[in-house]
């Protein structure tokens, strides 16, 4: 049962990090090419959504953080 755990929580970080890094491609895709994928404001908006409920957006929002670049 210990290693299922271990194998998705591989899977997740491993996904997670994918994830990251296509999103700073695409921050560098908007930088060059302005109006490309508009990942700056897509982040923009999902801040303001989580930040819009109140503290308990905005705590959700930091234990998101803090999982995603946990090592």
């Amino acid at each position: 049962m210990d290693s299922l755990f271990r194998t998705v929580n591989d899977w997740l970080k491993a996904i997670v990090s994918l994830g990251l890094g296509l999103a700073l491609v695409f921050l560098v895709v908007d930088v060059l090419f302005p109006n490309q994928t508009d990942i700056v404001a897509n982040v923009a908006d999902l801040v303001n959504s989580f930040t819009s409920r109140g503290i308990v957006g905005l705590v959700i929002l930091i234990a998101l953080v803090a999982v995603a670049f946990e090592d």
